[in-house]
């Protein structure tokens, strides 16, 4: 598997993120990772639809930072969440270990974070008895889903540095991997995006961005789709 060079970066809250030098791209904003990871998915996603239990799908699992934040609020809510998450290039064993997600979280936060990061790639894990975790190792243009979701979190890197996932085409797929009255949140709120979505079947609403960023989108299945 190709080996990526990331340099371990300090953002404005205080949590890390990966620059990767080739792409000159860095893996959070640099305005700060975990209040980003808050605003765009938790706050304008998983808070935002009561479902119970409910499905997510991120595109981009990364540092694991969404996956974390998401398994802290279930332990939080006493909600059901069934997680799956698509990756192609895992991060290194030691990249892992020098991330500060875990500090001021939960007593168990250590060892939860690293139980997700040691979660076998493509089976079912339970993580807590109400957070189970499915990795995909593959690649989001040829891959295909397990099971249809309610939330999907929208994390790849910028359209200007992967175009080929920011389309319709793309959109489309994820769209007919949702169920009823399922959203989409995502930090990007480029014109080419909210294009794509919206020929995919999409509703979309530009929302106030986090920290550091104007706007972003949160994009929605039409009701009465999938009777």
């Amino acid at each position: 598997m190709k080996k990526l060079k990331r340099e371990l970066k300090i953002t404005e809250d205080g949590s890390y993120t990966f620059y990767m030098p080739d792409l000159d791209e860095h893996y959070h904003s640099t305005h700060g990772a975990v209040q980003e990871s808050k605003h765009v998915f938790l706050e304008a996603g998983l808070n935002f639809t009561d479902k119970n239990p409910i499905h997510i799908l991120e595109i981009g699992f990364g540092t694991g930072l969404n996956c974390f934040l998401t398994l802290l609020e279930s332990i939080k809510t006493n909600r059901k969440i069934i997680y799956h998450s698509i990756e192609l290039y895992p991060l290194e064993k030691d990249q892992i270990e020098s991330l500060n997600y875990t500090e001021n979280t939960v007593p168990l936060g250590k060892d939860l974070f690293q139980k997700i990061h040691q979660a076998k790639w493509n089976n079912n894990v339970e993580i807590t008895k109400n957070f189970t975790l499915h990795k995909l190792l593959g690649d989001l243009r040829t891959s295909s889903f397990p099971e249809k979701y309610d939330l999907i979190y929208f994390d790849a890197f910028a359209p200007d540095i992967q175009p080929d996932l920011w389309t319709a085409e793309i959109f489309t797929k994820l769209y007919e991997s949702t169920n009823s009255n399922a959203i989409l949140t995502t930090y990007c709120a480029k014109g080419i995006v909210k294009q794509a979505l919206r020929a995919s079947g999409f509703e979309v609403k530009r929302l106030a961005g986090p920290p550091g960023k104007r706007h972003m989108l949160r994009a929605s299945t039409i009701n009465v789709k999938k009777l």
